[in-house]
This record gives C-alpha cells, structure tokens and sequence, in this order.
C-alpha cells in the first residue's frame, strides 16, 4: 500500500507538468480551431530559460532558494512568452484564413526550427542542474516501504492549483476571458461587436507560453536535466492529454494530464518502464473509441 501511496504521489506531480503544458493546446485549439504542434517546443525553451536565470543568479550570489525560484519563474514566463506571441505573428496569424493543413505543416516547421534553434545557441549535450530544493516530508517509517513528499512535489502541486485558480478567473471574471469565449464561439462575430480578434488570440498565445513555461522550470526542477528534445515528447504526451480530456476543455486538459501522469507512474512502478508510453496512448486510442469527445469534451452542434 505504501508503494501505490508512493506512485500516486509521483504520477500527480507528473500529471500537474503535462496538464500545464496542455493547457496552451486546448487554449489555440478553442478559439482558432488549430493544433498548436510547436507548443512543446516552447515548453523546451522555458526549460532552457529557467536553467540560464538560475546559472545567471549564481553569478551574481543570489542564494535565497525562495527569491531565485520567484525571479526564475517571473523570469522565464515573461521571457518565453515572446516565444509565444512571435509564433503567432509569424507562423499562424498570416494562415488563418488558409486551409488547416497549410497551418498544421507550418506548425510542425516551427517545432523543428525551434529543436534546432535551441540546438545551436545550447549545444547539443545536456545541461544538468544541481537541486535547487531538497528534503521533504517521510511517511509510515515504520513500514518497510517509507512513503516520501518531497518539498519541490508540493511546491509543483500546489503552484499548480493556484495557477488553475487563477486562470479559471482570468477566463470566467474578466474582459479578457470574455472576449476568448466569444472568439471561441465565433471569430467573425466577435469581431463585429467590437472584439480585437487579433490582440485576444495573441494573448491566448502568451498565456499558454506562460503556463508552459512554468512547466518547463518544474521539469527542470523536477529532473534536474534538459536537453534540446525534450519538448517533442512531452508535448506529444501534453497533446494526447488535452484530446483524452477533451480538447477545448481546460478542466479536461488537467485531467487528461494527471491521467496520463498516473498511467506512467503506475505502469512504470509494477510493469516495464520502456512501454509506459504504448500505456498512455493505447488509453487515449480506447478512450476515443468509446467517447471521440474526450472525457470533458462536448460535440460540436452545427447551426443551420
């Protein structure tokens, strides 16, 4: 029991990174209808940032483990971001009228000028990074198996509520949220009552960067070693999390993370570690079988 506590435990703390990256799919995905496929490769490079920002607070001695991570995260999230507002002026404002198609090979263009941007500027060896929080919480030591939270897990879990928290009142309290939902509703018709299409959807771009951002430095984090790939699979798995929880649904998009983050926890724990990636995506492949929606998810009803 102690070991599936210990799982658990793990496979959310995973699931709370993967939910936060695909938080910035199913955000592009609701309001322009396109799969955002350089996504994880923005993700990669707020991981990049993140290890930079804290190479650069060494330098200048700032050791304070709670000022280095706040000045990271600030940091990285604003950095990063214009990542995220460059993709759309460049890659996907210019094909929004075009054929999805046109924008679905553009988006894959950009994920692999980013790989190998990065590759470049970075080098291609991994770059390791020595912990930044360390100790934790110990459980039932008594026990031959001793049940261990770490103090970075809850940094990660609860960082992650909170992020949702606000979020969920930026899209449901604000002007801005409102205009979102209403581009997702309809983008011409948002724009005839007054609604900058253009600035709402470049916003959206820079929240998601911003969210993936935060998981790249809890990755790093987390890891404690990146390299300039990292971003290939854990968007493909941030993306199978978004369509599992339905795409076009934030709460789906966290839950389809913390699935995903549990069946890899899970399966790694009490079968081979090398098919924890066929696990996920043959639940994704069953799940759309039975529900094509996702688990949130709602049909699209056509008007006419």
């Amino acid at each position: 029991m102690e070991y599936f506590i210990q799982q658990l435990i793990n496979g959310l703390t995973l699931g709370m990174i993967y939910g936060l990256i695909a938080i910035g799919y199913t955000m592009v995905y609701g309001i322009i209808g396109m799969i955002n496929f350089a996504h994880g490769e923005i993700f990669m490079i707020g991981a990049f940032v993140s290890i930079i920002t804290f190479l650069l607070l060494g330098v200048f001695g700032i050791g304070w483990v709670p000022l280095a991570v706040l000045i990271v995260m600030i940091t990285t999230m604003l950095l990063t971001s214009v990542y995220g507002w460059a993709l759309e002026r460049v890659a996907y404002r210019p094909l929004r009228h075009s054929p999805r198609l046109a924008a679905l090979i553009t988006a894959i263009g950009m994920s692999i000028f980013f790989q190998n941007y990065v590759q470049l500027l970075q080098g291609a060896r991994v770059k390791p990074l020595q912990p930044v929080i360390s100790g934790g919480f110990r459980f039932r030591e008594e026990a031959d198996f001793v049940i261990t939270l770490s103090y970075l897990q809850v940094l990660i879990i609860v960082l992650t509520l909170v992020l949702m928290v606000v979020f969920t009142l930026v899209i449901n309290k604000t002007a801005l949220g409102r205009a979102q939902r209403a581009c997702q509703q309809d983008l011409g018709m948002a724009a005839l009552i007054g609604i900058n299409v253009d600035r709402t959807i470049s916003i959206t771009f820079i929240m998601g960067a911003a969210m993936a951002a935060v998981a790249g430095l809890m990755f790093l984090m987390n890891y404690g070693v990146i390299d300039f790939y990292i971003g290939f699979l854990a968007g493909i798995k941030a993306f199978t999390a978004a369509v599992l929880g339905g795409i076009g649904s934030l709460p789906g998009a966290m839950l389809g993370g913390l699935l995903i983050g549990l069946i890899e926890g899970f399966w790694s724990a009490y079968f081979t570690v090398e098919y924890k990636d066929v696990a996920a995506f043959s639940i994704l492949v069953l799940v759309l079988i039975f529900r094509p929606t996702g688990l949130l998810g709602k049909p699209d009803i056509e008007k006419v």
